[in-house]
């Protein structure tokens, strides 16, 4: 059994460990030779894939690949990979078993703090969530022509070692800017990597949230990892007033709780189900720097 991971970056790396574990063949791609050399560090096996065009070598090992994870976000040319296998999956790689695509919970838009599902009509307000949908329904549609269940996994704000409030309010640079009523949810990315087995493993096709149970304000998880470090958290700056740049002011327009249930229901256990498990396994076990 072998995984192949489109966009083996920081998502892909934790999905790739939890293939592993499982006693999968791992590679993945990557648009840099040093971006190959750090894959081959993690013990993934490393493909060179600029987005444009197939090598010889990565189009040999396509036809090995039982799981096909895609990572790689769409943009301006909207997703490369789709372009590259669309009408020519099954003869690129006839031994697939399974496909996971990495979305975005960015999907819904603006609920105005209230809860959404997989059954919530999507109202992205960004451009390129609005991508996300429409990416979505296409690898969904390329998967019924091969035969191949196609999951997409709607991920909310990732995080985990390296990518954290600890490293943040080391740094420096943590925040707490107060929205009012404001809510976000997050994912550990441990759990991305387990949710993406899980799937995998029961052939699972369809839309799913991969997501905590407790959605809650920004300055919330900033003042929780402050008090594990024993140290002063930042100042509250109000957002209207904040010097933020355009991207990260938008996250602030879409306010909502992102329901798990589905996959929950399926029997999935998150490890990390809250902020403050996670903050305190890495604190505590030190491996919040990555």
């Amino acid at each position: 059994m072998t995984v192949m991971i489109f966009g083996c970056g920081y998502s892909g790396k934790a999905i790739a460990r939890a293939f592993a574990k499982k006693g999968f063949s791992v590679a993945g791609t990557v648009r840099t030779p040093e971006g190959a050399e750090a894959l081959a560090s993690h013990h993934i096996k490393p493909y060179i894939f600029d987005g444009t065009a197939f090598s010889p070598e990565l189009l040999a090992e396509l036809q090995k690949v039982t799981h096909l994870v895609q990572s790689i976000p769409p943009g301006k040319e909207h997703d490369p990979l789709l372009k590259l296998v669309s009408g020519r999956l099954a003869a690129l790689c006839p031994k697939l078993k399974w496909i996971g695509y990495l979305s975005t919970v960015g999907v819904y838009g603006d609920h105005g703090g209230g809860w959404v599902t997989e059954e919530t009509p999507g109202s992205p307000i960004l451009g390129r969530s609005i991508e996300r949908v429409d990416t979505e329904e296409a690898w969904a549609e390329q998967g019924r022509i091969a035969g191949v269940p196609v999951a997409a996994l709607r991920l909310s704000g990732i995080y985990g070692p390296g990518r954290n409030a600890f490293v943040n309010l080391d740094r420096g640079t943590a925040r707490r800017i107060i929205k009012k009523d404001q809510v976000f949810n997050r994912i550990r990315v441990e759990d991305i990597g387990s949710a993406a087995v899980f799937l995998a493993e029961r052939n699972l096709a369809g839309i799913y949230n991969v997501t905590d149970d407790e959605p809650c304000a920004p300055q919330d998880v900033i003042t929780q990892a402050a008090r594990l470090m024993g140290i002063e958290p930042p100042a509250e700056v109000a957002f209207e007033t904040a010097e933020m740049t355009p991207m990260a002011r938008s996250f602030y327009g879409a306010n909502k709780r992102v329901s798990n249930e589905k996959i929950h229901s399926l029997g999935f256990q998150f490890t990390f189900p809250n902020y403050r498990i996670s903050l305190a396994q890495m604190w505590s076990e030190n491996t919040w720097r990555g």
